[in-house]
């Protein structure tokens, strides 16, 4: 039942907030959102490492 919960509060969520973004001005622009793809990648492989350091010990 918990799981149900979530879920409809996720999906609530999005409802609510996909509007607000497409309504709002703010656009990214190539450069900004490939200085932010440089980072995901590296990043992504450290929070990898930090999970398997923590599974591990």
């Amino acid at each position: 039942m918990t799981v149900v919960i979530i879920l409809a509060v996720l999906f609530a969520a999005l409802f609510i907030v996909i509007p607000l973004i497409e309504r709002s001005k703010l656009r990214i622009s190539a450069e900004d959102s490939a200085k932010i793809s440089r980072w995901i990648l590296p990043l992504v492989a450290i929070l990898l490492v930090v999970q398997l350091l923590r599974h591990v010990f």
